[in-house]
């Protein structure tokens, strides 16, 4: 029986969602994916495997993923097919045919996250699924060189959470900073917001939400420069471990 191989890019709105990958007793974009191909195709065919897990409430501008399937089909049809098919929060962008050799896990990627927050004044409650308010007074040019902190290759033992025996902490951070967000802006969001902005390959287990907690601690004057210069050294030091909410986190490009 012959397969064909489909690699697909689609972007997300994750607030409803309990992250891509398929769960027994919650509702995942993976899930909702999968029933839209078994509603285009009809039949149960075909297997769906994503570059990798995103967290409950996370969202994507865009992600990949790989379809398997024992049937051929038009790349534009099936676009389209999908983009009637699937639910509002959830856009097909493009759909390319790929061959066997192709595999979506270790195919080299390079991720960028960001991470939309702000502070003072609460905004506007539909910022909600996009953007994480913390309510303390932050010294966003401490962040800033904070951020800058985390560029290149450390060990990121402290940035993982419950990680294996087997786990790799040495990790290269290719970029990471700071910016005043105009990225992503709507009439409700608040007049300023920030932007952590993070390039890598082979992120740990919310590496990008225990950096911002980090960040967060650096900025509320929990912890100092020196102190997180050290943990990315391995050091045990004041100021770790605190896991910022996922609501606030976007995949928004992967680079194959």
């Amino acid at each position: 029986m012959n397969k064909y191989f489909y690699l697909i890019k689609i972007q997300y709105c994750g607030f409803r969602f309990s992250g891509w990958q398929k769960q027994t007793n919650a509702k995942t974009i993976q899930e909702m994916f999968d029933k839209t191909i078994f509603f285009i195709t009809g039949h149960e065919n075909f297997k769906t495997l994503g570059a990798g897990r995103t967290d409950a409430k996370v969202s994507a501008n865009e992600y990949l993923l790989e379809l398997y399937i024992n049937d051929q089909h038009d790349v534009s049809e099936l676009l389209n097919k999908l983009n009637v098919s699937l639910p509002p929060d959830i856009k097909a962008l493009e759909v390319r045919e790929v061959d066997e050799k192709f595999n979506i896990m270790g195919a080299p990627k390079i991720k960028e996250y960001i991470y939309l927050f702000t502070y003072a004044e609460k905004p506007h409650p539909f910022s909600a699924p996009y953007m994480v308010f913390f309510d303390t007074k932050l010294d966003l040019e401490l962040m800033k060189q904070g951020a800058r902190l985390f560029n290149g290759r450390h060990h990121f033992q402290h940035y993982c959470y419950k990680p294996s025996k087997e786990t790799i902490f040495e990790r290269e951070i290719k970029s990471c900073e700071i910016l005043e967000n105009d990225i992503y802006t709507a009439n409700f969001f608040p007049e300023k917001s920030w932007v952590l902005k993070v390039r890598g390959q082979g992120f740990l287990r919310h590496q990008i939400r225990l950096m911002m907690g980090t960040l967060i601690n650096l900025g509320s004057n929990k912890m100092t420069l020196e102190e997180l210069e050290e943990s990315l050294n391995g050091k045990e030091v004041n100021g770790l471990g605190t896991i910022a909410p996922s609501s606030g986190l976007i995949l928004n490009r992967v680079e194959l």
